[in-house]
C-alpha cells in the first residue's frame, strides 16, 4: 500500500532589521533577479534609510528557519504606503501572498488607507500577482511618471 505523505508549507513572516546579513542577502538576490528580468536591479528606488520612519517596516518570510522572501512598506504620506522590495525565492508556494498579507495588515495598523507600488511591465509575474491580489492599475506616480516601461498599482485597504 502506497501512502502519499503531503507536507503543507507553513510560511512565517516577521519584521526584521533591514541591515541584517539575512536581509541584505535577500535584497541582493532580489536585485539580481530584477536585473535579469527587467535589466534594472531596482536598487536606486529603495534605500536602507527608507526604513527609519516608524510607519515603515521590512519583513522576512521563512519556511522553517530558511529565509524564502522579503518585502517592505514605506510611508509616502499619512494615508499612503508604498510596497517595496517584494521577493519570493519560491514561486507558487504562497510566499508572496504571505508577505503581502502581513504588509497589508501592518499598513492597516499604521492607519494607511491605500497601498501603492510600481514594477516594470515586462515583469509579468509581478503584474499578475498584484492584480490577483486586488490591486488596480493607476496612472504612474512620482518618479515613474512618463516612464513607459513602468506600471503602477493601487489597493484601497481598511
Amino acid at each position: 500500500m502506497n501512502e502519499k505523505n503531503e507536507t503543507r508549507t507553513t510560511i512565517q513572516v516577521m519584521e526584521a532589521a533591514i541591515d541584517s546579513d539575512e536581509s541584505l542577502s535577500l535584497l541582493s538576490e532580489l536585485s539580481a533577479c530584477l536585473n535579469h528580468i527587467t535589466g534594472n536591479s531596482g536598487e536606486s528606488s529603495f534605500s536602507v534609510n527608507d526604513m527609519e520612519d516608524k510607519k515603515s517596516t521590512f519583513v522576512i518570510a521563512r519556511n522553517g528557519s530558511k529565509p524564502v522572501g522579503c518585502g517592505a512598506i514605506r510611508r509616502i504620506d499619512n494615508t499612503t504606503a508604498e510596497i517595496k522590495r517584494m521577493y519570493a525565492k519560491e514561486q507558487g508556494q504562497g510566499v508572496g501572498s504571505s508577505i503581502l498579507d502581513f504588509l497589508e495588515n501592518k499598513a492597516i495598523e499604521f492607519r494607511y488607507g491605500r497601498l501603492i507600488c510600481e514594477t516594470r511591465k515586462i515583469n509579468s509575474g509581478a503584474c499578475n500577482f498584484y492584480i490577483r491580489n486586488g490591486f488596480k492599475i493607476i496612472p504612474n506616480y512620482g518618479k515613474y511618471q512618463g516612464r513607459e516601461e513602468a506600471v503602477c498599482f493601487e489597493k484601497r485597504i481598511k
